[in-house]
Protein backbone atom coordinates (compact mmCIF):
# COMPACT_ATOMS: atom_id res chain seq x y z
CA UNK A 1 0.00 0.00 0.00
CA UNK A 2 1.40 3.39 -0.79
CA UNK A 3 0.83 6.35 1.65
CA UNK A 4 0.29 9.66 -0.15
CA UNK A 5 1.92 12.22 2.44
CA UNK A 6 0.78 15.71 2.96
CA UNK A 7 1.92 18.33 0.21
CA UNK A 8 2.87 20.91 2.48
CA UNK A 9 6.33 22.01 3.18
CA UNK A 10 6.00 22.08 7.17
CA UNK A 11 3.72 19.17 7.24
CA UNK A 12 6.54 17.39 5.71
CA UNK A 13 9.13 18.83 7.93
CA UNK A 14 6.76 17.78 10.96
CA UNK A 15 6.84 14.28 9.41
CA UNK A 16 10.47 14.24 9.45
CA UNK A 17 10.78 15.11 12.84
CA UNK A 18 8.29 12.34 14.24
CA UNK A 19 9.79 10.14 12.02
CA UNK A 20 13.19 10.24 13.33
CA UNK A 21 11.70 10.60 16.86
CA UNK A 22 10.20 7.08 16.56
CA UNK A 23 13.18 5.87 15.33
CA UNK A 24 15.33 6.93 18.13
CA UNK A 25 13.00 5.69 20.76
CA UNK A 26 12.36 2.31 18.83
CA UNK A 27 16.02 1.86 19.04
CA UNK A 28 16.47 2.89 22.42
CA UNK A 29 13.67 -0.32 23.50
CA UNK A 30 15.35 -2.68 21.47
CA UNK A 31 18.59 -2.36 23.41
CA UNK A 32 16.88 -2.42 26.63
CA UNK A 33 15.32 -5.42 25.47
CA UNK A 34 18.57 -7.18 24.66
CA UNK A 35 20.02 -5.68 27.75
CA UNK A 36 17.48 -6.80 30.20
CA UNK A 37 14.90 -9.08 28.27
CA UNK A 38 15.19 -11.62 25.51
CA UNK A 39 16.49 -9.25 23.12
CA UNK A 40 13.31 -9.59 20.69
CA UNK A 41 13.62 -6.34 18.80
CA UNK A 42 9.85 -4.23 18.20
CA UNK A 43 7.69 -4.65 14.96
CA UNK A 44 5.95 -2.63 12.70
CA UNK A 45 2.55 -2.44 11.64
CA UNK A 46 1.47 -0.12 8.85
CA UNK A 47 -2.55 1.01 8.42
CA UNK A 48 -3.68 3.73 5.70
CA UNK A 49 -6.27 6.22 5.97
CA UNK A 50 -8.69 5.63 2.87
CA UNK A 51 -6.03 2.99 1.71
CA UNK A 52 -3.28 5.40 1.63
CA UNK A 53 -4.67 8.15 -0.51
CA UNK A 54 -5.25 10.34 3.02
CA UNK A 55 -2.48 9.21 4.24
CA UNK A 56 -1.44 6.85 7.15
CA UNK A 57 0.88 5.57 9.59
CA UNK A 58 3.51 3.35 10.63
CA UNK A 59 3.44 2.04 14.58
CA UNK A 60 5.95 -0.04 16.12
CA UNK A 61 4.73 -2.61 18.95
CA UNK A 62 7.15 -4.02 21.72
CA UNK A 63 7.70 -8.01 21.56
CA UNK A 64 9.91 -8.46 24.34
CA UNK A 65 8.76 -9.72 27.82
CA UNK A 66 10.76 -7.07 29.60
CA UNK A 67 7.62 -5.39 28.62
CA UNK A 68 3.95 -5.43 29.25
CA UNK A 69 2.98 -3.38 26.22
CA UNK A 70 4.68 -0.74 23.97
CA UNK A 71 3.43 0.96 21.11
CA UNK A 72 5.27 4.00 18.97
CA UNK A 73 2.55 5.15 16.22
CA UNK A 74 4.00 7.78 13.75
CA UNK A 75 0.65 8.96 11.45
CA UNK A 76 -0.01 11.35 9.11
CA UNK A 77 -3.23 12.30 7.99
CA UNK A 78 -3.95 14.98 5.64
CA UNK A 79 -7.09 16.32 2.83
CA UNK A 80 -5.20 17.83 0.38
CA UNK A 81 -7.98 16.46 -2.49
CA UNK A 82 -10.77 17.78 -0.29
CA UNK A 83 -10.49 21.79 -0.05
CA UNK A 84 -14.20 21.63 1.97
CA UNK A 85 -12.41 20.79 4.69
CA UNK A 86 -10.80 23.20 7.54
CA UNK A 87 -8.23 21.10 8.87
CA UNK A 88 -5.18 20.21 6.09
CA UNK A 89 -3.49 17.87 7.55
CA UNK A 90 -2.14 16.31 10.87
CA UNK A 91 0.63 14.33 11.74
CA UNK A 92 1.68 13.29 14.76
CA UNK A 93 4.24 10.99 17.03
CA UNK A 94 2.21 9.12 20.40
CA UNK A 95 3.86 6.71 22.26
CA UNK A 96 3.31 4.56 25.39
CA UNK A 97 5.43 1.86 27.55
CA UNK A 98 3.88 -0.04 29.90
CA UNK A 99 6.94 -2.19 31.19
CA UNK A 100 6.61 -5.73 32.85
CA UNK A 101 8.06 -4.77 36.00
CA UNK A 102 5.91 -3.01 38.11
CA UNK A 103 8.91 -1.26 39.45
CA UNK A 104 9.63 0.65 35.91
CA UNK A 105 7.22 3.62 35.36
CA UNK A 106 5.22 3.66 32.54
CA UNK A 107 5.71 7.00 29.77
CA UNK A 108 3.28 9.01 27.72
CA UNK A 109 4.47 10.98 24.69
CA UNK A 110 2.70 12.82 21.98
CA UNK A 111 4.09 15.20 19.51
CA UNK A 112 1.46 16.73 17.08
CA UNK A 113 1.74 19.38 14.41
CA UNK A 114 -1.86 20.59 13.18
CA UNK A 115 -1.72 22.68 10.29
CA UNK A 116 -5.08 24.40 8.99
CA UNK A 117 -6.36 25.12 4.97
CA UNK A 118 -5.56 28.57 4.89
CA UNK A 119 -1.50 27.35 6.15
CA UNK A 120 -1.72 28.53 9.93
CA UNK A 121 -0.55 25.78 12.42
CA UNK A 122 0.30 24.82 15.84
CA UNK A 123 2.01 21.95 18.08
CA UNK A 124 0.69 19.95 20.61
CA UNK A 125 3.55 18.51 23.44
CA UNK A 126 2.66 15.99 25.76
CA UNK A 127 4.71 13.97 28.40
CA UNK A 128 3.98 12.22 31.16
CA UNK A 129 5.32 9.66 33.79
CA UNK A 130 3.16 7.05 35.21
CA UNK A 131 4.27 5.04 37.85
CA UNK A 132 2.44 1.35 39.58
CA UNK A 133 3.91 2.19 42.63
CA UNK A 134 3.31 5.58 43.25
CA UNK A 135 5.03 5.12 46.86
CA UNK A 136 8.53 4.50 45.36
CA UNK A 137 8.41 7.04 42.62
CA UNK A 138 9.48 10.09 44.08
CA UNK A 139 13.35 9.55 42.51
CA UNK A 140 11.71 9.16 38.91
CA UNK A 141 9.23 12.25 39.58
CA UNK A 142 11.91 14.50 40.52
CA UNK A 143 14.41 13.23 37.31
CA UNK A 144 11.49 13.39 34.65
CA UNK A 145 10.21 17.40 35.94
CA UNK A 146 13.64 18.49 36.11
CA UNK A 147 14.32 17.70 32.52
CA UNK A 148 11.19 18.94 31.44
CA UNK A 149 11.63 21.80 33.68
CA UNK A 150 15.03 22.16 31.59
CA UNK A 151 14.04 21.95 28.32
CA UNK A 152 10.69 23.37 28.20
CA UNK A 153 12.30 26.57 30.39
CA UNK A 154 9.57 29.79 29.64
CA UNK A 155 6.93 27.28 28.88
CA UNK A 156 7.55 24.57 31.58
CA UNK A 157 4.76 26.52 34.43
CA UNK A 158 2.15 26.75 31.58
CA UNK A 159 2.79 23.26 30.10
CA UNK A 160 2.85 21.39 33.78
CA UNK A 161 -0.35 23.38 34.86
CA UNK A 162 -2.30 22.53 31.87
CA UNK A 163 -1.04 18.90 32.29
CA UNK A 164 -1.74 18.71 35.51
CA UNK A 165 -5.34 19.82 34.88
CA UNK A 166 -5.63 17.14 31.98
CA UNK A 167 -4.48 14.23 33.37
CA UNK A 168 -6.80 14.83 36.76
CA UNK A 169 -9.17 12.04 37.66
CA UNK A 170 -12.27 13.29 39.31
CA UNK A 171 -14.17 10.37 39.87
CA UNK A 172 -10.98 8.84 41.51
CA UNK A 173 -10.01 12.10 43.23
CA UNK A 174 -6.13 11.37 41.77
CA UNK A 175 -3.97 12.44 38.87
CA UNK A 176 -3.19 9.28 36.18
CA UNK A 177 0.38 9.93 36.88
CA UNK A 178 3.41 11.87 38.87
CA UNK A 179 4.77 13.91 36.17
CA UNK A 180 2.23 15.44 33.45
CA UNK A 181 3.09 18.09 30.82
CA UNK A 182 0.56 19.32 28.25
CA UNK A 183 1.41 22.57 26.22
CA UNK A 184 -1.50 23.33 23.86
CA UNK A 185 -0.95 25.25 20.32
CA UNK A 186 2.58 25.84 21.18
CA UNK A 187 3.57 28.54 17.98
CA UNK A 188 5.57 31.59 17.02
CA UNK A 189 6.87 33.58 14.26
CA UNK A 190 9.48 30.92 13.32
CA UNK A 191 9.30 27.41 12.60
CA UNK A 192 12.43 26.67 12.89
CA UNK A 193 12.68 27.24 16.31
CA UNK A 194 9.66 25.56 16.77
CA UNK A 195 11.04 22.61 15.36
CA UNK A 196 14.00 22.79 16.95
CA UNK A 197 12.08 22.99 20.67
CA UNK A 198 9.56 19.81 19.71
CA UNK A 199 13.19 18.22 18.93
CA UNK A 200 14.47 19.02 21.86
CA UNK A 201 11.69 18.06 23.82
CA UNK A 202 11.22 14.99 22.31
CA UNK A 203 15.25 13.84 22.53
CA UNK A 204 15.02 14.53 25.92
CA UNK A 205 12.34 12.81 27.05
CA UNK A 206 13.25 9.61 25.34
CA UNK A 207 16.59 9.65 26.86
CA UNK A 208 15.09 10.38 30.14
CA UNK A 209 12.79 7.69 30.50
CA UNK A 210 15.08 5.02 28.96
CA UNK A 211 17.60 6.05 32.03
CA UNK A 212 14.85 5.72 34.03
CA UNK A 213 13.66 2.57 33.25
CA UNK A 214 17.10 1.35 32.66
CA UNK A 215 18.12 2.01 36.27
CA UNK A 216 15.11 0.52 37.56
CA UNK A 217 15.60 -2.89 35.69
CA UNK A 218 19.27 -3.26 36.19
CA UNK A 219 18.47 -3.36 40.16
CA UNK A 220 16.71 -6.76 39.28
CA UNK A 221 14.59 -6.20 42.60
CA UNK A 222 11.82 -9.02 43.56
CA UNK A 223 8.70 -8.49 42.40
CA UNK A 224 5.73 -9.24 45.78
CA UNK A 225 2.49 -10.50 45.05
CA UNK A 226 1.03 -7.31 46.23
CA UNK A 227 3.14 -5.48 43.54
CA UNK A 228 1.93 -7.03 40.89
CA UNK A 229 -2.32 -6.54 42.43
CA UNK A 230 -0.85 -2.96 43.01
CA UNK A 231 0.63 -2.86 38.99
CA UNK A 232 -3.00 -4.40 38.26
CA UNK A 233 -5.06 -1.96 39.83
CA UNK A 234 -2.59 0.89 38.14
CA UNK A 235 -2.91 -0.68 34.45
CA UNK A 236 -7.06 -0.34 35.04
CA UNK A 237 -6.86 3.23 36.20
CA UNK A 238 -4.65 4.02 33.01
CA UNK A 239 -7.44 2.23 30.63
CA UNK A 240 -10.41 3.42 32.33
CA UNK A 241 -8.42 7.16 32.36
CA UNK A 242 -7.85 6.92 28.27
CA UNK A 243 -11.11 5.42 27.71
CA UNK A 244 -13.30 7.76 29.45
CA UNK A 245 -11.40 11.27 29.41
CA UNK A 246 -9.21 11.27 27.00
CA UNK A 247 -10.14 13.31 23.84
CA UNK A 248 -7.28 12.33 21.90
CA UNK A 249 -8.27 8.61 21.66
CA UNK A 250 -12.11 9.34 21.83
CA UNK A 251 -11.26 11.85 18.79
CA UNK A 252 -9.65 9.72 16.62
CA UNK A 253 -12.03 7.04 16.82
CA UNK A 254 -14.78 9.27 16.05
CA UNK A 255 -13.04 10.35 13.10
CA UNK A 256 -12.76 6.75 11.63
CA UNK A 257 -11.74 3.14 12.45
CA UNK A 258 -9.12 2.71 10.24
CA UNK A 259 -6.85 2.72 12.89
CA UNK A 260 -8.39 1.28 15.87
CA UNK A 261 -5.78 -1.21 16.68
CA UNK A 262 -2.74 1.83 16.71
CA UNK A 263 -5.39 4.39 18.93
CA UNK A 264 -6.26 1.56 21.48
CA UNK A 265 -2.03 0.85 21.75
CA UNK A 266 -1.81 2.76 25.14
CA UNK A 267 -3.80 0.45 26.67
CA UNK A 268 -2.29 -2.30 29.19
CA UNK A 269 -2.47 -6.49 28.29
CA UNK A 270 -4.48 -6.90 31.76
CA UNK A 271 -6.52 -4.72 34.03
CA UNK A 272 -9.05 -5.50 36.87
CA UNK A 273 -12.49 -6.08 35.57
CA UNK A 274 -13.92 -6.08 39.36
CA UNK A 275 -12.31 -2.93 40.38
CA UNK A 276 -13.51 -1.44 37.15
CA UNK A 277 -17.17 -2.20 37.82
CA UNK A 278 -16.42 -0.71 41.27
CA UNK A 279 -16.67 3.15 40.16
CA UNK A 280 -19.70 2.69 38.24
CA UNK A 281 -22.05 4.65 40.74
CA UNK A 282 -19.09 7.24 40.83
CA UNK A 283 -19.75 8.65 37.21
CA UNK A 284 -21.36 11.49 36.13
CA UNK A 285 -24.37 10.32 34.28
CA UNK A 286 -24.74 9.22 31.45
CA UNK A 287 -20.73 8.05 31.67
CA UNK A 288 -21.77 5.27 33.74
CA UNK A 289 -23.77 3.54 30.23
CA UNK A 290 -19.93 4.04 28.63
CA UNK A 291 -18.48 1.95 31.17
CA UNK A 292 -20.84 -0.62 31.08
CA UNK A 293 -20.57 -1.05 27.45
CA UNK A 294 -16.89 -0.74 28.26
CA UNK A 295 -17.21 -3.56 31.08
CA UNK A 296 -19.53 -5.51 28.01
CA UNK A 297 -16.60 -5.83 25.64
CA UNK A 298 -14.11 -6.88 27.56
CA UNK A 299 -13.59 -10.61 28.37
CA UNK A 300 -15.04 -12.13 31.44
CA UNK A 301 -11.59 -13.27 32.92
CA UNK A 302 -9.96 -12.97 35.80
CA UNK A 303 -7.35 -10.36 35.15
CA UNK A 304 -8.83 -9.62 32.13
CA UNK A 305 -6.75 -9.13 29.02
CA UNK A 306 -6.74 -6.93 26.74
CA UNK A 307 -6.09 -8.50 23.03
CA UNK A 308 -6.67 -6.75 19.49
CA UNK A 309 -10.22 -8.47 19.36
CA UNK A 310 -11.49 -6.65 22.63
CA UNK A 311 -9.28 -3.31 21.68
CA UNK A 312 -11.71 -3.39 18.42
CA UNK A 313 -14.96 -3.90 20.79
CA UNK A 314 -13.68 -1.33 23.10
CA UNK A 315 -13.69 1.20 20.28
CA UNK A 316 -16.76 0.17 18.76
CA UNK A 317 -18.17 0.80 22.29
CA UNK A 318 -16.92 4.37 22.64
CA UNK A 319 -18.04 5.21 19.24
CA UNK A 320 -21.38 3.74 19.91
CA UNK A 321 -21.87 5.53 23.35
CA UNK A 322 -20.89 9.36 22.05
CA UNK A 323 -23.32 8.60 18.88
CA UNK A 324 -26.04 8.25 21.00
CA UNK A 325 -24.79 10.72 24.10
CA UNK A 326 -23.27 13.65 22.24
CA UNK A 327 -23.21 16.42 24.61
CA UNK A 328 -21.63 13.51 26.87
CA UNK A 329 -18.50 15.07 24.65
CA UNK A 330 -18.08 18.12 27.35
CA UNK A 331 -17.59 15.79 30.23
CA UNK A 332 -14.04 14.39 28.86
CA UNK A 333 -10.72 16.02 30.18
CA UNK A 334 -10.35 20.07 29.97
CA UNK A 335 -7.64 21.60 29.30
CA UNK A 336 -8.07 25.81 29.09
CA UNK A 337 -5.07 26.49 27.21
CA UNK A 338 -4.93 29.20 24.99
CA UNK A 339 -2.27 29.91 22.43
CA UNK A 340 1.00 30.48 24.77
CA UNK A 341 3.28 33.65 23.83
CA UNK A 342 6.40 32.22 22.70
CA UNK A 343 8.21 35.27 21.21
CA UNK A 344 10.92 35.34 23.87
CA UNK A 345 11.33 31.23 24.13
CA UNK A 346 14.96 30.26 23.44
Amino acid sequence: MIKIEAKSPQAKEANLIVQGLQSYFVTQLDKVAVAYGEGKICQSVSWGRDEGRHGGGVRYETRDGVFNRGSVNVSQVHYDDDETKRLSSATAISTIIHPASPHAPSMHMHISWTQMRDGSGYWRVMADLNPSLVSDSALDKETFDRMLQETTTLLYTEGTAQGEKYFYIPVLQRHRGVSHYYLEGYKSDDFEREKAFVSKVGEAVIETYIEIISAKLALNLPITEAQKEEQLAYHTLYLFQVLTLDRGTTSGLLVHNQNDIGIMGSIPSHINKTLLASWRDQMPSPQEYLLDEIFTALPDETPTPVNEETKKALADAIRTHYHRYTEALSLQAQSDALPPTVQNHQ
